[in-house]
């Protein structure tokens, strides 16, 4: 079975490379000339369209920004228009779930599978093929892919067998996450503002029931400094929490503390637009004016 990749940035390069290590032959295609040359490194076959993805491909990733990406890369002069009849479009990008539907049923029109199944674990877990895939597909088409999502994904769960419902849970999923990173800031901004140095939040929170993969993670590049190129940028999470906000709005239901979350991301992005989601917290430390190192908490100048 042949693989294709669109979007070869932290998530795609990840998924490319594990494809390749796993033995399986990978076309790709991305807008940046740099990501296209180290795809060509790592084994990869670089492609000029996304035709040219799909002419090669049994099945093609698509992971890239937003829907409207999404349904670029895939129709028009896209994957529709070269995949052969019975290939999967693998959606592992975020987006709305409206968008996943209306993509769901123009490529069955067009006689391919599409495979909605975003994805958790961000830079770490793309790299290093331990993804967590909130997949949704009739049964018989996850089963004949399984091969090939099993090469990126250490916990594949079925969620549903129709488009829309993996971005559905993942919506309900970052919306949790949102206010997870959230509370981290804040409190991390408690602690510089009381002298509390970064290696002591560190050591209590993470031995605590609050402790947990997230908060452990934010917290380390809050107090080592880390705010930028640790692939996780602000834009992608602010992004998942204005579609977890949208299906509150569409669906009614009150999201209060995803709201939260969703104006300190927006005020984090407003501010440093270059950094990454632990960004959010110098906002914080600006405004208390004290910063949090693992040494030591540090008044601003």
């Amino acid at each position: 079975m042949n693989t294709g990749v669109i979007g070869l940035g932290d998530m795609g390069s990840g998924i490319a490379r594990n494809l390749i290590r796993n033995g399986f032959e990978v076309t790709g295609l991305d807008l940046s000339a740099d990501r296209m040359a180290a795809f060509a490194d790592m084994g990869g076959k670089p492609a000029a369209s996304a035709a040219e993805v799909g002419a090669n491909a049994d099945a093609v990733f698509v992971m890239v920004m937003n829907g409207d990406q999404a349904k670029s890369a895939i129709f028009g002069d896209g994957l529709a228009s070269s995949m052969a009849k019975g290939g999967a479009v693998i959606l592992s990008a975020t987006v709305k779930p409206r968008e996943a539907r209306e993509i769901g049923e123009a490529l069955a029109d067009a006689g391919l599978n599409m495979i909605d199944t975003p994805v958790s674990g961000g830079f770490p877990g793309a790299q290093g093929g331990t993804l967590t895939m909130m997949a949704a597909a009739p049964d018989e088409v996850l089963d004949r892919f399984a091969p090939v999502m099993e090469a990126v994904s250490a916990s594949i769960h079925r969620v549903g067998t129709k488009p829309g419902d993996g971005q559905t849970v993942k919506a309900c999923l970052q919306s949790l996450i949102g206010a997870q990173f959230s509370a981290t800031f804040e409190a991390a901004a408690l602690a510089a503002k009381a002298g509390i140095p970064g290696q002591v939040l560190l050591d209590v929170f993470s031995t605590s029931s609050a402790g947990c993969g997230i908060v452990n993670n934010a917290l380390e590049k809050i107090i080592d400094r880390q705010f930028e190129d640790t692939g996780s940028h602000i834009n992608t999470m602010h992004k998942d929490l204005t579609i977890s906000m949208g299906l509150g709005e569409e669906l009614g239901v009150p999201l209060h503390t995803a709201a939260a979350a969703m104006q300190i991301f927006h005020a984090g992005r407003t501010r440093y637009p270059d950094g990454d989601n632990w960004v959010c917290t110098r906002v914080m430390e600006d405004i208390v004016g004290a910063e949090l190192h693992r040494s030591e908490a540090r008044p601003q100048a």
